[in-house]
C-alpha cells in the first residue's frame, strides 16, 4: 500500500473530480492540502519510514516532502480566491490535477527505486500539463505541447540513462539490483563506462524537467501562459524533484570513482544556464517570463552547487528550499499584478505599488529575495556556495559566478521596476480586482520564510537539511 502522503493526494484528485459544486472543489483542494501537511509532519518525526524497500522516507526525501506539502498548501488558499475569480472557468480539471501533481511528487519523495523516481516525476508531467492549458488560448496550446513534447524527450533520455546505470550494476555481477542503497552499497564494482553514459543521459533527462540549458526552451512558454499558481509548483515543486533525481545520481556516480567527471559537466551546464539567464533577462519585458528565465538561473546555480562536491551540499539544498519558497511566492504576487493589469509586459503594467499596496510591495521584496539580496535566505545560500567554490581554489568558477549573478540583478530589476514605479495605466484604474487576504497572504508567507531563512534557520529546517546533506555526501 502507497504511504498515506501519497495516497491521499491522489484519492482525493478522484474525488474532487467527482464532486459536481464548483464551489467546494477549491475547498476540498485546500482541506487536502492541510491534511497532506498533517501527514507530512507525522512521517517525518517517524526517520526512516517504510511502506516497501521501494517507497522508504529517506533524509533527502523527508526534505522534499516538507517542502512539497509547505509549498502545495499555499498554492491551494491561493487557488480558493483565484478560481473565485475566473468563474468563467471550468475548474474540475484543474483541482484534480493539482492533487494528482501533488501526489506524484511525494512519490519522488519516497521513491528509493530507479523505476519508481521515473514514474514519480513522469507522473509530475502528465498531471501539471493540463495546468499549463488552464486559459484555454492559442498561446497556451502551443505551451502545452511544448512543454510536453520536450519533457516527453527528456524524460524518456532519463529512462534510458536509468538502464545504463541498471545495466552497470548487472556487468558488475552478483545480483543486480536497481535501488539506490543496494546501488551504493556495490558502487565500485559499478561498470564506470556505463555508468558514465547513464550519468551523462540522465543529466540532460532530468535537467530538461529543471529547465537546464540548452533544455530549458519550454520553461518561457509554459510559464508565461500558465497561471501563476501553476508557475509557481513548476518553478518550486516539479524542479526540486527533478533536482533531488539528479543529485541522488551525482552521489552514486561519485561513490564510484568518477566524482570528477560528474563534477565537471554539473559545473559546466551550471554555468552555461546562468550566464544564458543572465543574457535573456537583461532585455526582458514580460514579467513571466522573466520569471521563468530567472528559474532557468536558479537551476544553473543547483548545478553548479552539485557540481562543487561534498562541502557545497548543505548549500544547495538550502538554496533549493529558498529558491522554492521565493520563485512561488514571485508567480502568486505576479499572478495578481496580471488579474488587476490584465497583461504581463511592462507596456501593459505600470504603477504596481500604487494599483496593489499589498500585491506590489510583496513582488518587490520577492525580487530582492530571490536575486539573493541581504539579508534573504538566498543571500546565505549563495555565499556559501561563493565560500565553497574559494575554497577549492575554483577562482574561475567563483569570478563567473559572482558576474552573472550581478548581469541577473540587473536584468530583473530592471524589468520590475519598470512595472512597479509611475502612475497605473487606465485599464489598471478602472479594474474590479482588488487585493484580498486570500489572494495576498500566501506570497506575503512565501516571502517572509525566505527572509526567516536569513535571519535564523529553526532548528527542524536545520535539522532537515543537514541531514539531507549527510546522506547525500556519502561517497562524494
Amino acid at each position: 500500500m502507497p504511504p498515506l502522503p501519497v495516497l491521499l493526494p491522489l484519492a482525493m484528485a478522484i474525488a474532487v473530480f467527482l464532486t459536481p459544486s464548483k464551489v467546494w472543489r477549491p475547498r476540498l483542494l485546500a482541506a487536502t492540502a492541510l491534511g497532506h501537511c498533517l501527514l507530512t509532519a507525522a512521517a517525518i518525526r517517524r526517520p526512516e519510514t517504510a511502506a516497501t524497500d521501494w517507497l522508504r522516507l529517506d533524509a533527502p526525501g523527508r526534505l522534499l516532502l516538507a517542502l512539497v506539502s509547505a509549498l502545495f498548501l499555499s498554492c491551494a488558499v491561493y487557488s480558493v480566491g483565484y478560481l473565485r475569480y475566473r468563474p468563467e472557468r471550468a475548474n474540475r480539471r484543474f483541482t484534480a490535477c493539482l492533487l494528482a501533481a501533488l501526489g506524484a511528487m511525494s512519490l519522488v519523495a519516497y521513491a528509493q527505486h530507479l523505476g519508481v523516481l521515473w514514474v514519480g516525476i513522469e507522473a509530475t508531467t502528465l498531471a501539471s500539463a493540463p495546468l499549463v492549458y488552464f486559459n484555454r488560448s492559442a498561446r497556451s496550446i502551443e505551451a502545452t505541447w511544448k512543454y510536453l513534447l520536450l519533457s516527453s524527450v527528456g524524460i524518456a533520455l532519463a529512462l534510458l540513462g536509468s538502464f545504463f546505470v541498471g545495466y552497470a550494476a548487472l556487468l558488475g555481477g552478483g545480483e543486480a539490483s536497481l535501488l539506490f542503497p543496494d546501488l551504493l552499497a556495490r558502487a565500485g564494482e559499478l561498470s564506470r563506462p556505463w555508468l558514465r553514459a547513464g550519468f551523462v543521459l540522465l543529466l540532460v533527462g532530468y535537467g530538461t524537467k529543471m529547465g537546464l540549458v540548452p533544455m530549458h526552451t519550454w520553461k518561457p512558454d509554459a510559464y508565461g501562459e500558465a497561471p501563476g499558481v501553476v508557475g509557481a509548483l513548476l518553478a518550486g515543486g516539479l524542479t526540486s524533484c527533478a533536482f533531488l533525481a539528479l543529485l541522488r545520481f551525482a552521489q552514486l556516480t561519485s561513490a564510484a570513482g568518477e566524482g570528477l567527471f560528474a563534477n565537471r559537466l554539473l559545473v559546466a551546464v551550471g554555468l552555461t544556464s546562468m550566464g544564458a539567464a543572465a543574457a535573456l533577462l537583461l532585455g526582458q519585458r514580460d514579467l513571466k517570463r522573466m520569471l521563468a528565465y530567472s528559474s532557468v538561473e536558479q537551476m544553473g546555480i543547483l548545478a553548479l552547487a552539485a557540481g562543487l562536491g561534498a562541502g557545497a551540499t548543505f548549500a544547495a539544498l538550502l538554496h533549493l528550499v529558498a529558491n522554492a519558497l521565493g520563485k512561488a511566492g514571485l508567480f502568486l504576487a505576479a499572478g495578481n499584478i496580471h488579474r488587476a493589469f490584465g497583461g504581463k509586459t511592462t507596456d501593459e503594467i505600470r504603477g504596481a505599488l500604487r494599483r496593489l499596496p499589498r500585491s506590489g510591495p510583496v513582488f518587490l521584496c520577492g525580487l530582492f529575495a530571490i536575486t539573493g539580496s541581504p539579508p534573504f535566505g538566498l543571500f546565505v545560500s549563495k555565499l556559501l556556495l561563493l565560500q565553497a567554490a574559494l575554497a577549492a581554489s575554483r577562482w574561475w568558477v567563483a569570478g563567473l559566478f559572482v558576474a552573472f549573478l550581478l548581469l541577473v540583478f540587473a536584468g530583473m530589476g530592471r524589468t520590475s521596476l519598470a512595472a512597479l514605479q509611475g502612475r497605473p495605466t487606465r485599464y489598471a484604474r478602472q479594474s474590479e480586482y482588488r487585493d484580498r487576504w486570500i489572494s495576498f497572504a500566501p506570497p506575503l508567507a512565501l516571502v517572509a520564510l525566505v527572509l526567516l531563512l536569513g535571519l535564523h534557520i529553526p532548528v527542524p529546517v536545520r535539522t532537515l537539511l543537514e541531514e539531507a546533506a549527510r546522506a547525500l555526501e556519502v561517497g562524494r
